[in-house]
């Protein structure tokens, strides 16, 4: 077989501990025919292969995000404003006034996630009188994380809260002197109220969702990542939701390969949910790029715990093990992995109770299941998912949430001392090889070894190298997926095909892209609506649901919320 592409002149990173630096690589058919001597790769060439100087640029295998919910977020990442990496409110303020002013009526300016308020210089959020005045007909709509939104008048008054408004369980709609909702949202901890308010605001048209799918996705590959497994989430029905994905897939316009995972949508109805999908889809049904892979991360809604740590831990209810062994057992009958939402140790220990006594009557024997988050976990109960053979699949809330989870457990900033920390090559293998155990993918991607699949990301700045403090701000110059250019930049910008603009025109992302560096925050503050185009154009040839602080920083999404 003749390669179809060979990479050379690059400092390639393998994480194949029999062939850790090889002068080249060749790709064939969509996967690595060839990984070593740039000689011996050489002739594997045809009268057909296409060639890439590396320029000596760093190379990796392609990265997995293990717990994203690519699937429902990219139907409306063409209409949310992102602050992800913004660096001051000022700067976002100037962003959100030049977003509401293209943005026509009866259309919302949404900042939905991916931000924080200790990112701004000025430690804070918009007041609703600011966002008031940047907005005084416009609806505007700010999700911080899932503890509470902020909505100006147009927005209230287009959802129709008024002072008869009753809250609504687990939630708090704040209210002035005199009753009224004055703007602000809080999760009382249920963040049901910031996802059911987001829902009544205008929605994409299919054509539409398409495009803004491949946005996110486009957004993702410049980030380096060609994988995800998809969480599931709330408002996220099977199959229904899952259509315009599954078009994209058919089309052969997926450009990361995705594994899903089925979130259970209804409170007391979790085992019907399961029992129904079992005699639909089967874990590992579907090809390399779109493919089952099991259940969760919301198995039993008593079972939720949830992640605002504003806000005191949930004490769940009585009947979380007598509602969650049935869907465990069932999934353990049907060999279905699964996933669990666990912010808290005594969540886990619970849960840890009924996979134990369920594993004693159906032995798992190297089943993967999981918990996801996993704040608060003692060792103990590490060990024990150890004993059943379970894993972890820990996110960067804390990135996001440290200093309110300091303010009320008052732990320290500084979780790990120097001498537990990961080297940056243990580091990139649980962002890659490691993460394929929680797709049941181990030995398929995750390394660039020969009979992989070809997925690789040329980086803009020598991970093994640059300054610790410079890793947050690398990106990818090109991202393979399969050995096929669906991201490139700088030197090798014209190997990947264009993006159709975003839809509708006046979307923020045709402006302002999904993560903000910080030139670009600035440059697009100032420039009119052509320049910004060009950056953002740039970005996205060159959105959780973000677009992310570059390889190492923020990456993925840490929501679940329904």
């Amino acid at each position: 077989m003749a390669a179809d592409l060979i990479l050379y002149n690059g400092r390639i990173s393998t994480l194949d501990p029999g062939n850790t630096s090889p002068e080249a690589v060749a790709i064939a058919d969509g996967r690595f025919l060839s990984v070593g001597r740039a000689r011996d790769v050489e002739a594997t060439a045809g009268a057909t292969t296409k060639r890439i100087d590396l320029q000596g640029r760093r190379v990796i295998p392609g990265l997995i995000d293990s717990h994203m919910h690519i699937i429902r977020s990219g139907l409306s990442y063409n209409l949310e404003l992102r602050w992800d990496g913004v660096r001051s409110l000022s700067m976002a303020l100037q962003m959100l006034k030049a977003q509401v002013d293209r943005t026509p009526a009866p259309q919302w300016v949404r900042v939905v996630g991916g931000f924080t308020e200790h990112q701004f210089a000025e430690k804070r959020l918009p007041t609703i009188d600011e966002l008031n005045a940047i907005a005084p007909d416009t609806p505007v709509f700010i999700l911080h994380l899932y503890d509470r939104a902020l909505l100006n008048g147009a927005a209230l008054r287009a959802v129709g809260y008024n002072k008869a408004t009753p809250n609504p369980p687990g939630g708090e709609i704040v209210r002035d002197r005199n009753g009224n909702p004055s703007g602000l949202l809080l999760a009382q901890p249920n963040a049901a109220i910031l996802y059911a308010t987001l829902a009544k605001g205008p929605k994409l048209p299919e054509e539409y969702q398409k495009n803004s799918s491949r946005h996110f996705m486009r957004e993702v590959n410049r980030l380096g990542v060609t994988g995800v497994i998809d969480a599931g989430g709330g408002f996220q029905n099977y199959p229904e939701d899952y259509r315009i994905i599954e078009e994209l897939h058919a089309a052969g316009e997926l450009t990361v390969r995705i594994a899903y995972n089925l979130f259970t949508q209804k409170p007391k109805e979790e085992l019907a949910d399961f029992r129904n999908w079992a005699g639909k889809v089967s874990p590992g049904q579907g090809d390399d790029f779109y493919r089952h892979n099991g259940a969760g991360e919301m198995l039993v809604y008593s079972a939720a715990d949830f992640e605002d740590f504003r806000v005191a831990r949930p004490d769940l209810p009585a009947s979380m093990e007598t509602d969650l062994e049935p869907v465990v057992r069932l999934l353990a009958e049907r060999r279905w992995p699964w996933r669990l939402h666990a912010t808290y140790d005594e969540t886990i220990s619970r849960a840890l109770d009924v996979y134990e006594r369920v594993n004693r009557d159906i032995p798992f024997n190297g089943l993967h299941w999981f918990f996801d988050h996993c704040e608060t976990i003692s060792d103990r109960n590490i060990d024990r998912i150890a004993e059943l053979g379970g894993g972890i699949a820990i996110q960067h809330r804390m990135a996001f949430q440290g200093e309110y989870f300091v303010e009320r457990y008052g732990r320290g900033l500084k979780l790990y001392r120097a001498s537990q920390t990961l080297d940056r090559e243990q580091a990139l293998r649980l962002w890659t090889e490691a993460n394929t155990w929680f797709s049941g993918e181990g030995g398929k991607k995750g390394q660039i070894k020969v009979g992989q699949l070809a997925d690789l990301v040329v980086l803009s700045d020598d991970y093994f190298n640059v300054p610790e403090e410079g890793i947050a701000d690398i990106t990818s110059v090109l991202t393979l997926l399969g050995g096929v250019p669906v991201h490139a930049s700088d030197e090798f910008s014209d190997l990947a095909p264009p993006l159709p603009p975003a839809m509708p025109d006046w979307s923020p992302v045709n402006y302002y892209g999904g993560y903000q560096s910080p030139t670009e925050a600035t440059a697009a503050s100032v420039a009119g609506p052509g320049a910004q185009r060009v950056i953002a154009h740039r970005c996205h040839d060159s959105h959780p649901h973000t677009r992310q602080p570059a390889l190492w920083g923020d990456l993925g999404c840490a929501c679940w919320a329904f």
